[in-house]
Protein backbone atom coordinates (compact mmCIF):
# COMPACT_ATOMS: atom_id res chain seq x y z
CA UNK A 1 0.00 0.00 0.00
CA UNK A 2 2.89 2.39 0.69
CA UNK A 3 3.35 2.92 -3.05
CA UNK A 4 -0.16 4.42 -3.42
CA UNK A 5 0.72 7.99 -2.42
CA UNK A 6 -2.76 9.48 -2.68
CA UNK A 7 -4.37 6.69 -0.65
CA UNK A 8 -1.73 6.98 2.05
CA UNK A 9 -2.21 10.75 2.25
CA UNK A 10 -5.96 10.31 2.68
CA UNK A 11 -5.39 7.80 5.49
CA UNK A 12 -2.98 10.18 7.25
CA UNK A 13 -5.27 13.21 6.91
CA UNK A 14 -8.21 11.24 8.32
CA UNK A 15 -6.00 9.72 11.05
CA UNK A 16 -7.38 6.31 10.11
CA UNK A 17 -6.15 3.80 12.71
CA UNK A 18 -7.16 0.89 10.46
CA UNK A 19 -3.96 1.46 8.50
CA UNK A 20 -1.60 1.45 11.48
CA UNK A 21 0.99 -1.20 10.71
CA UNK A 22 0.14 -1.25 6.98
CA UNK A 23 2.56 1.60 6.24
CA UNK A 24 4.54 4.32 8.04
CA UNK A 25 4.61 8.04 7.29
CA UNK A 26 8.03 9.70 7.21
CA UNK A 27 8.22 13.50 7.41
CA UNK A 28 11.08 14.85 5.34
CA UNK A 29 11.39 18.15 7.23
CA UNK A 30 11.51 16.75 10.78
CA UNK A 31 13.09 13.35 9.96
CA UNK A 32 10.39 11.68 12.09
CA UNK A 33 8.25 8.69 11.12
CA UNK A 34 4.71 8.16 12.44
CA UNK A 35 1.77 5.79 12.31
CA UNK A 36 -1.11 6.93 10.04
CA UNK A 37 -3.30 7.76 13.05
CA UNK A 38 -0.75 10.09 14.68
CA UNK A 39 -2.67 12.84 16.52
CA UNK A 40 -0.17 15.54 15.51
CA UNK A 41 -1.10 17.98 12.74
CA UNK A 42 -0.41 16.25 9.39
CA UNK A 43 2.51 17.68 7.39
CA UNK A 44 2.17 19.07 3.90
CA UNK A 45 1.78 16.45 1.21
CA UNK A 46 5.12 17.30 -0.40
CA UNK A 47 6.88 16.64 2.91
CA UNK A 48 5.53 13.11 3.30
CA UNK A 49 6.97 9.86 2.06
CA UNK A 50 5.85 6.36 2.97
CA UNK A 51 7.58 3.14 3.99
CA UNK A 52 6.26 -0.43 4.26
CA UNK A 53 7.96 -1.11 7.60
CA UNK A 54 9.35 0.70 10.61
CA UNK A 55 12.70 -0.91 9.84
CA UNK A 56 12.77 0.68 6.37
CA UNK A 57 12.01 4.10 7.85
CA UNK A 58 14.72 3.67 10.47
CA UNK A 59 17.19 2.51 7.85
CA UNK A 60 16.45 5.67 5.85
CA UNK A 61 17.45 7.81 8.84
CA UNK A 62 14.07 8.63 10.38
CA UNK A 63 13.39 8.39 14.13
CA UNK A 64 10.19 7.28 15.83
CA UNK A 65 7.59 9.88 16.76
CA UNK A 66 7.49 10.37 20.54
CA UNK A 67 3.77 11.16 20.43
CA UNK A 68 2.22 8.29 18.47
CA UNK A 69 4.89 5.62 19.12
CA UNK A 70 4.78 3.96 15.69
CA UNK A 71 6.89 1.06 16.97
CA UNK A 72 3.93 -0.09 19.10
CA UNK A 73 1.29 -0.53 16.37
CA UNK A 74 -0.37 -3.87 15.54
CA UNK A 75 1.64 -5.91 13.07
CA UNK A 76 0.74 -5.99 9.42
CA UNK A 77 -2.08 -8.47 8.76
CA UNK A 78 -0.27 -9.57 5.63
CA UNK A 79 2.00 -11.91 7.59
CA UNK A 80 -1.01 -13.77 8.99
CA UNK A 81 -2.87 -13.88 5.67
CA UNK A 82 -0.09 -15.29 3.51
CA UNK A 83 2.17 -18.31 3.47
CA UNK A 84 4.79 -17.19 0.94
CA UNK A 85 8.49 -16.69 1.64
CA UNK A 86 8.21 -13.10 2.91
CA UNK A 87 5.29 -13.86 5.24
CA UNK A 88 7.01 -16.93 6.66
CA UNK A 89 10.22 -14.94 7.14
CA UNK A 90 8.37 -12.16 8.98
CA UNK A 91 6.71 -14.63 11.33
CA UNK A 92 10.08 -16.20 12.12
CA UNK A 93 11.74 -12.81 12.64
CA UNK A 94 8.89 -11.87 14.98
CA UNK A 95 9.56 -15.07 16.92
CA UNK A 96 13.21 -14.06 17.40
CA UNK A 97 14.86 -16.47 14.95
CA UNK A 98 17.40 -13.96 13.62
CA UNK A 99 18.50 -12.99 17.14
CA UNK A 100 18.96 -16.64 18.11
CA UNK A 101 20.24 -18.20 14.88
CA UNK A 102 21.31 -15.35 12.60
CA UNK A 103 20.28 -14.71 9.00
CA UNK A 104 21.65 -18.08 7.89
CA UNK A 105 19.52 -19.83 10.50
CA UNK A 106 16.48 -17.96 9.19
CA UNK A 107 17.29 -19.01 5.64
CA UNK A 108 17.83 -22.63 6.65
CA UNK A 109 14.41 -22.75 8.31
CA UNK A 110 12.82 -21.33 5.17
CA UNK A 111 14.69 -23.63 2.80
CA UNK A 112 16.15 -20.78 0.73
CA UNK A 113 19.57 -19.18 0.46
CA UNK A 114 20.33 -16.21 2.69
CA UNK A 115 20.80 -14.09 -0.44
CA UNK A 116 17.34 -14.98 -1.75
CA UNK A 117 15.69 -14.20 1.60
CA UNK A 118 17.50 -10.85 1.76
CA UNK A 119 16.46 -9.98 -1.80
CA UNK A 120 12.80 -10.83 -1.24
CA UNK A 121 12.54 -8.87 2.02
CA UNK A 122 14.27 -5.83 0.54
CA UNK A 123 11.97 -5.87 -2.48
CA UNK A 124 8.77 -5.94 -0.41
CA UNK A 125 9.68 -4.27 2.87
CA UNK A 126 12.60 -2.02 2.01
CA UNK A 127 14.72 -3.68 4.71
CA UNK A 128 16.61 -6.92 5.08
CA UNK A 129 16.37 -9.44 7.94
CA UNK A 130 19.06 -7.75 10.03
CA UNK A 131 17.34 -4.35 9.84
CA UNK A 132 13.95 -5.91 10.61
CA UNK A 133 15.41 -7.76 13.60
CA UNK A 134 17.12 -4.54 14.75
CA UNK A 135 13.77 -2.71 14.72
CA UNK A 136 12.26 -5.50 16.80
CA UNK A 137 15.16 -5.38 19.26
CA UNK A 138 14.59 -1.64 19.67
CA UNK A 139 10.91 -2.18 20.47
CA UNK A 140 11.75 -5.00 22.91
CA UNK A 141 14.30 -2.74 24.60
CA UNK A 142 11.72 0.02 24.93
CA UNK A 143 9.24 -2.34 26.59
CA UNK A 144 11.87 -3.55 29.07
CA UNK A 145 13.06 -0.02 29.80
CA UNK A 146 9.56 1.28 30.43
CA UNK A 147 7.96 -1.69 32.21
CA UNK A 148 10.77 -3.17 34.29
CA UNK A 149 13.42 -2.09 36.77
CA UNK A 150 16.14 -4.16 35.09
CA UNK A 151 19.57 -2.53 34.92
CA UNK A 152 20.26 -1.14 31.45
CA UNK A 153 23.01 -3.69 30.81
CA UNK A 154 20.52 -6.50 31.46
CA UNK A 155 17.97 -4.79 29.22
CA UNK A 156 20.50 -4.62 26.39
CA UNK A 157 21.29 -8.32 26.39
CA UNK A 158 17.70 -9.39 27.10
CA UNK A 159 16.55 -7.41 24.04
CA UNK A 160 19.06 -9.26 21.88
CA UNK A 161 21.82 -6.66 21.47
CA UNK A 162 25.38 -7.95 21.25
CA UNK A 163 26.85 -5.04 23.21
CA UNK A 164 25.79 -2.19 25.46
CA UNK A 165 27.28 0.28 23.01
CA UNK A 166 25.09 -1.01 20.17
CA UNK A 167 22.08 -0.90 22.48
CA UNK A 168 22.71 2.73 23.44
CA UNK A 169 23.32 3.81 19.86
CA UNK A 170 20.22 2.04 18.53
CA UNK A 171 17.90 3.46 21.19
CA UNK A 172 19.20 6.99 20.55
CA UNK A 173 18.88 6.61 16.77
CA UNK A 174 15.38 5.12 16.83
CA UNK A 175 13.77 7.12 19.65
CA UNK A 176 15.97 10.25 19.83
CA UNK A 177 16.31 9.60 23.57
CA UNK A 178 18.85 7.78 25.68
CA UNK A 179 17.70 4.66 27.53
CA UNK A 180 17.75 6.58 30.82
CA UNK A 181 15.62 9.37 29.32
CA UNK A 182 13.12 6.79 28.05
CA UNK A 183 12.77 5.31 31.54
CA UNK A 184 12.43 8.76 33.11
CA UNK A 185 9.65 9.74 30.67
CA UNK A 186 7.78 6.49 31.43
CA UNK A 187 8.04 6.75 35.21
CA UNK A 188 4.74 7.51 36.90
CA UNK A 189 2.65 6.51 33.86
CA UNK A 190 1.27 3.34 35.48
CA UNK A 191 1.42 1.07 38.47
CA UNK A 192 4.73 -0.76 38.69
CA UNK A 193 4.66 -4.45 37.94
CA UNK A 194 5.43 -6.99 40.61
CA UNK A 195 9.08 -8.04 40.76
CA UNK A 196 9.88 -10.50 38.01
CA UNK A 197 6.85 -9.60 35.88
CA UNK A 198 6.28 -7.31 32.92
CA UNK A 199 2.98 -5.55 32.31
CA UNK A 200 2.24 -4.28 28.83
CA UNK A 201 -0.57 -3.46 26.42
CA UNK A 202 -1.09 -5.47 23.24
CA UNK A 203 -2.74 -3.24 20.60
CA UNK A 204 -5.19 -4.45 17.97
CA UNK A 205 -7.32 -3.10 15.14
CA UNK A 206 -10.91 -2.49 16.14
CA UNK A 207 -13.46 -3.91 16.34
CA UNK A 208 -12.58 -6.92 18.45
CA UNK A 209 -15.21 -9.30 19.84
CA UNK A 210 -13.54 -11.17 22.71
CA UNK A 211 -16.42 -13.58 23.42
CA UNK A 212 -15.46 -16.58 21.30
CA UNK A 213 -11.76 -15.77 21.61
CA UNK A 214 -11.56 -16.12 25.39
CA UNK A 215 -14.61 -18.37 25.60
CA UNK A 216 -12.97 -21.15 23.60
CA UNK A 217 -9.62 -20.81 25.38
CA UNK A 218 -11.36 -21.06 28.76
CA UNK A 219 -13.68 -23.91 27.73
CA UNK A 220 -10.81 -26.04 26.41
CA UNK A 221 -8.21 -25.07 29.06
CA UNK A 222 -6.05 -28.00 30.16
CA UNK A 223 -5.68 -28.08 33.96
CA UNK A 224 -2.15 -27.31 35.08
CA UNK A 225 -1.31 -25.57 31.80
CA UNK A 226 -4.19 -23.10 31.36
CA UNK A 227 -6.96 -21.56 33.42
CA UNK A 228 -9.44 -18.68 33.44
CA UNK A 229 -8.97 -16.72 36.65
CA UNK A 230 -9.72 -13.18 37.83
CA UNK A 231 -11.07 -12.14 34.46
CA UNK A 232 -7.95 -13.26 32.58
CA UNK A 233 -6.73 -16.26 30.60
CA UNK A 234 -3.59 -17.66 32.20
CA UNK A 235 -1.20 -20.23 30.77
CA UNK A 236 2.36 -21.50 30.84
CA UNK A 237 4.72 -20.90 27.93
CA UNK A 238 7.55 -23.08 26.63
CA UNK A 239 10.10 -20.65 25.14
CA UNK A 240 13.53 -20.97 23.48
CA UNK A 241 15.56 -19.80 26.50
CA UNK A 242 13.31 -20.97 29.31
CA UNK A 243 9.66 -20.89 30.27
CA UNK A 244 7.15 -18.36 31.51
CA UNK A 245 3.56 -17.64 32.38
CA UNK A 246 1.18 -15.10 30.89
CA UNK A 247 -2.14 -13.57 31.88
CA UNK A 248 -4.24 -11.98 29.10
CA UNK A 249 -7.42 -10.00 29.66
CA UNK A 250 -9.49 -7.95 27.20
CA UNK A 251 -9.85 -4.18 27.47
CA UNK A 252 -11.79 -1.83 25.16
CA UNK A 253 -8.71 -0.70 23.21
CA UNK A 254 -6.02 -3.26 24.05
CA UNK A 255 -5.27 -6.63 25.62
CA UNK A 256 -3.72 -6.35 29.06
CA UNK A 257 -0.73 -8.70 29.20
CA UNK A 258 1.26 -9.70 32.26
CA UNK A 259 4.32 -11.85 31.60
CA UNK A 260 6.65 -13.64 33.98
CA UNK A 261 9.73 -15.05 32.23
CA UNK A 262 12.65 -17.09 33.51
CA UNK A 263 14.85 -15.46 30.85
CA UNK A 264 14.11 -11.94 29.60
CA UNK A 265 15.61 -12.78 26.19
CA UNK A 266 12.32 -14.57 25.49
CA UNK A 267 10.28 -11.36 25.67
CA UNK A 268 9.93 -10.67 21.94
CA UNK A 269 9.05 -14.29 21.20
CA UNK A 270 6.54 -14.42 24.06
CA UNK A 271 4.79 -11.27 22.84
CA UNK A 272 4.71 -12.64 19.29
CA UNK A 273 3.13 -15.89 20.50
CA UNK A 274 0.52 -14.10 22.58
CA UNK A 275 -0.43 -11.90 19.64
CA UNK A 276 -0.70 -14.97 17.43
CA UNK A 277 -2.78 -16.80 20.06
CA UNK A 278 -5.37 -14.00 20.07
CA UNK A 279 -5.10 -13.17 16.35
CA UNK A 280 -4.36 -9.55 17.23
CA UNK A 281 -2.80 -8.60 13.89
CA UNK A 282 -5.97 -9.39 11.93
CA UNK A 283 -7.76 -6.79 9.78
CA UNK A 284 -11.38 -7.19 10.97
CA UNK A 285 -12.73 -4.53 8.60
CA UNK A 286 -11.58 -6.50 5.56
CA UNK A 287 -12.78 -9.84 6.96
CA UNK A 288 -16.21 -8.63 8.00
CA UNK A 289 -16.76 -6.64 4.80
CA UNK A 290 -16.41 -9.79 2.72
CA UNK A 291 -18.48 -12.02 5.02
CA UNK A 292 -21.28 -9.43 5.09
CA UNK A 293 -21.78 -9.90 1.37
CA UNK A 294 -23.39 -13.26 2.18
CA UNK A 295 -26.96 -12.58 3.40
CA UNK A 296 -26.82 -15.69 5.59
CA UNK A 297 -23.71 -14.49 7.46
CA UNK A 298 -24.46 -10.76 7.50
CA UNK A 299 -26.76 -10.90 10.59
CA UNK A 300 -24.14 -12.87 12.52
CA UNK A 301 -21.40 -10.39 11.60
CA UNK A 302 -23.55 -7.35 12.37
CA UNK A 303 -24.50 -8.76 15.78
CA UNK A 304 -20.88 -9.15 16.99
CA UNK A 305 -18.35 -7.79 14.46
CA UNK A 306 -14.64 -8.33 14.86
CA UNK A 307 -14.50 -12.00 15.81
CA UNK A 308 -10.99 -13.41 15.79
CA UNK A 309 -9.72 -16.98 15.34
CA UNK A 310 -8.42 -18.43 18.65
CA UNK A 311 -5.03 -19.87 17.78
CA UNK A 312 -2.18 -21.26 19.85
CA UNK A 313 1.20 -20.45 21.36
CA UNK A 314 2.55 -23.86 20.31
CA UNK A 315 1.39 -25.58 17.13
CA UNK A 316 2.84 -28.95 18.16
CA UNK A 317 0.81 -28.83 21.39
CA UNK A 318 -2.29 -27.94 19.36
CA UNK A 319 -1.73 -30.91 17.04
CA UNK A 320 -1.53 -33.33 19.99
CA UNK A 321 -4.66 -31.84 21.53
CA UNK A 322 -6.52 -32.00 18.19
CA UNK A 323 -5.85 -35.74 18.01
CA UNK A 324 -6.96 -36.20 21.62
CA UNK A 325 -10.17 -34.35 20.79
CA UNK A 326 -11.18 -36.59 17.91
CA UNK A 327 -14.75 -37.87 18.35
CA UNK A 328 -14.95 -37.00 22.06
CA UNK A 329 -16.48 -34.16 24.05
CA UNK A 330 -14.52 -31.08 25.09
CA UNK A 331 -14.53 -32.29 28.70
CA UNK A 332 -13.16 -35.70 27.73
CA UNK A 333 -10.41 -34.12 25.62
CA UNK A 334 -9.40 -31.91 28.56
CA UNK A 335 -9.26 -34.94 30.84
CA UNK A 336 -7.01 -36.87 28.43
CA UNK A 337 -4.72 -33.88 27.99
CA UNK A 338 -4.54 -33.29 31.74
CA UNK A 339 -3.38 -36.87 32.27
CA UNK A 340 -0.58 -36.38 29.76
CA UNK A 341 0.43 -33.15 31.50
CA UNK A 342 0.63 -34.76 34.94
CA UNK A 343 2.52 -37.82 33.68
CA UNK A 344 4.87 -36.19 31.14
CA UNK A 345 4.70 -32.40 31.47
CA UNK A 346 7.60 -30.42 32.87
CA UNK A 347 6.78 -28.85 36.26
CA UNK A 348 7.27 -25.07 36.45
CA UNK A 349 9.65 -23.92 39.14
CA UNK A 350 7.23 -21.40 40.67
CA UNK A 351 3.55 -22.39 40.23
CA UNK A 352 1.20 -19.51 39.47
CA UNK A 353 -2.30 -20.21 40.78
CA UNK A 354 -3.36 -23.43 39.08
CA UNK A 355 -0.49 -23.30 36.56
CA UNK A 356 1.90 -26.08 37.50
CA UNK A 357 3.28 -27.61 34.28
CA UNK A 358 4.39 -26.99 30.73
CA UNK A 359 2.53 -29.07 28.17
CA UNK A 360 4.75 -32.09 27.34
CA UNK A 361 6.99 -31.68 24.31
CA UNK A 362 6.73 -33.95 21.28
CA UNK A 363 10.09 -35.51 22.26
CA UNK A 364 8.77 -36.38 25.71
CA UNK A 365 5.57 -37.86 24.32
CA UNK A 366 7.46 -39.85 21.67
CA UNK A 367 9.26 -41.69 24.46
CA UNK A 368 6.14 -42.78 26.33
CA UNK A 369 4.75 -46.29 26.40
CA UNK A 370 1.69 -46.40 24.07
CA UNK A 371 0.09 -48.99 26.33
CA UNK A 372 -0.14 -46.34 29.05
CA UNK A 373 -2.52 -44.22 26.95
CA UNK A 374 -6.09 -44.83 28.08
CA UNK A 375 -7.88 -44.30 24.77
CA UNK A 376 -9.19 -46.34 21.84
CA UNK A 377 -6.48 -48.19 19.93
CA UNK A 378 -7.05 -46.28 16.69
CA UNK A 379 -6.70 -42.85 18.28
CA UNK A 380 -3.75 -44.06 20.34
CA UNK A 381 -1.95 -45.16 17.17
CA UNK A 382 -2.71 -41.81 15.53
CA UNK A 383 -1.30 -39.95 18.53
CA UNK A 384 1.85 -42.07 18.56
CA UNK A 385 2.47 -41.52 14.84
CA UNK A 386 1.80 -37.79 15.17
CA UNK A 387 4.23 -37.21 18.04
CA UNK A 388 6.87 -39.35 16.31
CA UNK A 389 6.54 -37.25 13.15
CA UNK A 390 6.81 -34.06 15.20
CA UNK A 391 9.76 -35.30 17.23
CA UNK A 392 11.84 -36.44 14.25
CA UNK A 393 11.09 -33.37 12.14
CA UNK A 394 9.05 -35.20 9.53
CA UNK A 395 6.09 -32.93 10.40
CA UNK A 396 6.99 -29.24 10.83
CA UNK A 397 4.34 -26.98 12.33
CA UNK A 398 6.43 -24.00 13.45
CA UNK A 399 5.58 -20.37 12.72
CA UNK A 400 7.67 -20.44 9.55
CA UNK A 401 6.27 -23.69 8.19
CA UNK A 402 4.77 -24.02 4.74
CA UNK A 403 1.01 -24.41 5.09
CA UNK A 404 0.48 -26.53 1.98
CA UNK A 405 3.38 -28.83 2.82
CA UNK A 406 2.21 -29.23 6.42
CA UNK A 407 -1.28 -30.13 5.22
CA UNK A 408 0.12 -32.78 2.89
CA UNK A 409 2.18 -34.34 5.67
CA UNK A 410 -0.77 -34.29 8.05
CA UNK A 411 -2.98 -35.98 5.47
CA UNK A 412 -0.36 -38.70 5.03
CA UNK A 413 -0.56 -39.68 8.70
CA UNK A 414 -3.02 -42.56 9.31
CA UNK A 415 -5.91 -41.38 11.44
CA UNK A 416 -5.58 -37.70 10.54
CA UNK A 417 -8.72 -36.89 8.60
CA UNK A 418 -9.88 -33.61 7.01
CA UNK A 419 -11.45 -32.30 10.24
CA UNK A 420 -8.26 -32.74 12.28
CA UNK A 421 -6.00 -31.41 9.50
CA UNK A 422 -8.14 -28.30 9.02
CA UNK A 423 -8.39 -27.64 12.75
CA UNK A 424 -4.59 -27.79 13.00
CA UNK A 425 -4.30 -25.55 9.94
CA UNK A 426 -6.75 -23.05 11.44
CA UNK A 427 -5.51 -22.85 15.02
CA UNK A 428 -1.98 -24.23 14.77
CA UNK A 429 -0.68 -22.89 11.46
CA UNK A 430 -2.88 -19.79 11.46
CA UNK A 431 -4.33 -20.28 7.98
CA UNK A 432 -7.21 -17.75 7.72
CA UNK A 433 -8.89 -19.83 5.01
CA UNK A 434 -9.01 -23.18 6.85
CA UNK A 435 -12.52 -24.61 6.77
CA UNK A 436 -14.36 -27.40 8.61
CA UNK A 437 -17.49 -28.29 6.61
CA UNK A 438 -17.86 -31.65 8.40
CA UNK A 439 -17.83 -30.12 11.89
CA UNK A 440 -21.10 -30.79 13.72
CA UNK A 441 -21.35 -27.30 15.18
CA UNK A 442 -20.71 -25.68 11.79
CA UNK A 443 -23.32 -27.87 10.08
CA UNK A 444 -25.89 -27.26 12.81
CA UNK A 445 -25.42 -23.47 12.63
CA UNK A 446 -25.46 -23.57 8.82
CA UNK A 447 -28.82 -25.32 8.82
CA UNK A 448 -30.29 -22.76 11.22
CA UNK A 449 -29.11 -19.81 9.14
CA UNK A 450 -30.37 -21.20 5.83
CA UNK A 451 -26.99 -22.31 4.52
CA UNK A 452 -26.47 -25.74 2.93
CA UNK A 453 -26.07 -28.30 5.70
CA UNK A 454 -24.22 -31.06 3.83
CA UNK A 455 -20.42 -30.77 3.76
CA UNK A 456 -20.12 -30.83 -0.05
CA UNK A 457 -22.81 -28.21 -0.62
CA UNK A 458 -21.54 -26.03 2.20
CA UNK A 459 -18.00 -26.17 0.79
CA UNK A 460 -19.25 -25.02 -2.61
CA UNK A 461 -21.20 -22.16 -1.04
CA UNK A 462 -18.25 -21.18 1.17
CA UNK A 463 -15.97 -20.64 -1.83
CA UNK A 464 -17.30 -17.07 -1.87
CA UNK A 465 -15.92 -16.54 1.66
CA UNK A 466 -12.30 -17.10 0.62
CA UNK A 467 -9.75 -16.19 1.91
CA UNK A 468 -11.54 -15.76 5.27
CA UNK A 469 -13.35 -19.07 5.78
CA UNK A 470 -11.73 -19.62 9.20
CA UNK A 471 -13.48 -16.44 10.39
CA UNK A 472 -16.77 -17.63 8.93
CA UNK A 473 -16.36 -20.76 11.06
CA UNK A 474 -16.05 -18.56 14.16
CA UNK A 475 -19.31 -16.76 13.36
CA UNK A 476 -21.07 -20.06 12.75
CA UNK A 477 -19.72 -21.63 15.94
CA UNK A 478 -20.83 -18.56 17.90
CA UNK A 479 -24.36 -18.94 16.50
CA UNK A 480 -24.56 -22.36 18.17
CA UNK A 481 -24.73 -20.68 21.62
CA UNK A 482 -22.05 -22.94 23.07
CA UNK A 483 -20.17 -21.94 26.23
CA UNK A 484 -17.05 -21.61 24.09
CA UNK A 485 -18.69 -18.74 22.19
CA UNK A 486 -19.37 -16.64 25.30
CA UNK A 487 -17.06 -14.68 27.56
CA UNK A 488 -16.31 -16.92 30.55
CA UNK A 489 -17.64 -15.91 33.93
CA UNK A 490 -15.13 -14.16 36.16
CA UNK A 491 -14.02 -16.41 39.00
Amino acid sequence: MHTDFDRCVRAVRSRDARFDGWFFTAVLTTRIYCRPSCPAAPPKDRNMTFYPSAAAAQQAGFRACKRCRPDAVPGSPRWNERADLVARAMRLIGDGTVDREGVQGLADRLGYSARQVERQLLAELGAGPLALARAQRAQTARILIETSALPMADVAFAAGFASIRTFNETVREVFALTPTELRTRASGTGAPAAPGTLTLRLPFRTPLCPDNLFGLLAATAVPGVEEWRDGAYHRTLRLPYGHGTVALSPRPDHIACRLALTDQRDLAGAISRCRRLLDLDADPEAVDALLRTDPHLAPLVDKNPGRRVPRTVDAEELAVRAVLGQQVSTAAARTLAARLVVAHGEPVAVPDGGLTHLFPSAQALAALDPAALAMPAGRRDTLVRTVEALANGELALGVGSDWAGARDRLAALPGIGPWTAELIAMRGLGDPDAFLPTDLGVRRAAARTGLPATPAALSRHAAAWQPWRAYAVQYLWAADDHAAARMPATV
